[in-house]
């Protein structure tokens, strides 16, 4: 089903005539290509806002209204404002049946959940295009390209040629340009839990190998021991028994030789 826009020309130029559109509710664009000259249009902005918002709209042939005059268009270009929800400008391109179109289709990605990365290998599979340059007629124009994962391993990326593309549809590419569309990896986190535990082991084995062979108790559980503390030297004791037995030998003596003076 064609996606309808519908428009008037618009009479005032410049931006003080734009700003004036904007402030009314009111988009300013322009319609150019084909064989016919270029035209000013006005837009109402919140209808256009909400197509805008449909992915369709941005890769469909589109009807354009025009006063009451119908044509074939592309949008080629929208302009939104730096922080509002507001749409400053639009610019729409007529097309030809019977030329080929040059535009940009929004990529479809299906059967992750299918991919040995997801399935078997609890890999993470990463959208490198979100969408790719076709040429075509305008009446084989699709709404989308299918990206088919199920196949995917770790290690693996699928590129644009390897994709399978609608008949009559064509990539736009150069040379040998075949650009990655998606790949597969294990998560950074993964990785790192890996390492981590790869290099603790490692620490646990090297503290193994330098570990002696029989447990060497900790000091605080060697039982203490109260050791008697040494006897003193007899030297004192003895040299005084020493000399009250002098004395007494003395006296012994003097005993003696009184007794015998008395005799």
């Amino acid at each position: 089903m064609a996606i309808e826009v519908v428009a008037q020309a618009r009479k005032g130029q410049g931006r003080g005539a734009s700003r004036r559109l904007r402030h009314s509710g009111k988009v300013p664009g322009i319609l150019y290509g084909g064989k016919k000259p270029a035209v000013s249009i006005e837009l109402d902005h919140n209808p256009l806002y909400h197509q805008l918002r449909d992915e369709k709209f941005h890769a469909s042939v589109l009807t354009l209204a025009l006063d009451g005059a119908k044509e074939q268009v592309l949008l080629r270009a929208v302009n939104m404002h730096p922080f509002k929800l507001q749409v400053q400008h639009v610019d729409f391109q007529r097309v030809s049946a019977d030329e080929k179109i040059h535009i940009k289709v929004p990529l479809h990605f299906v059967n992750a959940e299918k991919s040995p990365a997801i399935k078997e290998q609890g890999g993470l599979i990463t959208h490198v295009l979100s969408e790719i340059d076709v040429r075509c007629l305008p009446a084989d124009l699709p709404e989308f390209i299918e990206v088919d994962l199920s196949a995917i391993a770790i290690g693996h990326s699928i590129h644009i040629r390897e994709l399978t593309m609608p008949k009559g549809v064509e990539f736009a590419l150069g040379g040998n340009e075949n650009p990655t569309v998606a790949s597969a990896q294990i998560p950074k986190a993964a990785i790192a839990e890996e390492e981590e535990a790869a290099a603790a082991a490692a620490a646990a084995g090297v503290a193994g190998a330098l570990a002696p062979t029989e447990a060497v108790p900790a000091a605080a559980d060697v039982p203490s021991i109260k050791q008697k503390a040494p006897e003193a030297a007899p030297a004192a004791e003895e040299k005084g028994k020493g000399g009250k037995s002098d004395k007494s030998d003395k006296g012994d003596k003097g005993d003696k030789g009184d007794r015998g003076d008395k005799k």
